[in-house]
């Protein structure tokens, strides 16, 4: 816990101007923890996009890909089968079967990237979050490694935006 400071506060406006001033003072924002998502923390925090929407993309262009070719070949190469005199091939009748299996592989697909990404990734905390656990209160958590500034223009910024507790 000696290595992180924490800020508490009581709603995400107040969360989210400290986390934009504390970043442009030069500091490490470790993480934020909001009960629900909070609309532009994470551009506030400096995060990357993630990349699981183009991963979940490939993934559905794959499952469509999949579908599309397994039902013409099995309907029009393998079992041709003249029914009213429709076409073997028909894409429209396709469709239902190519949309479910396109939702399946993008779904799945997503999952099993992001726990697969998460193997090698797993983020090494010193500090324990499990006062963090709540359903109505913001905090922020500030690395304390090497700074140019001191930890106290840090205190100073989350008692200026209303941070009520600050643990270090």
């Amino acid at each position: 816990m000696e290595k992180y400071l924490v800020g508490e506060f009581d709603n995400e406006y107040d969360l989210k101007d400290a986390v934009s001033a504390i970043r442009n003072d030069g500091f490490i924002i470790e993480d934020a923890y909001t009960p629900y998502g909070v609309h532009g923390l994470d551009n506030a925090m400096g995060l990357k996009p993630s990349r699981l929407a183009k991963v979940c993309f490939g993934f559905a262009t794959l499952g469509l890909t999949v579908a599309l070719w397994l039902q013409y070949l099995l309907s029009a190469v393998d079992w041709p089968i003249n029914i009213g005199g429709r076409p073997w091939n028909s894409v429209p009748a396709f469709m239902p079967i190519a949309f479910e299996v396109t939702i399946l592989f993008a779904g799945l697909g997503t999952v099993f990237s992001f726990f697969l990404w998460r193997k090698f990734k797993i983020a090494k905390r010193n500090y324990h979050p499990s006062f963090i656990a709540t359903d109505n209160k913001f905090f922020v958590v500030i690395y304390k490694g090497e700074q140019r500034k001191p930890m106290s223009s840090a205190i100073e910024i989350i008692h200026q935006f209303h941070g009520k507790k600050v643990e270090a």
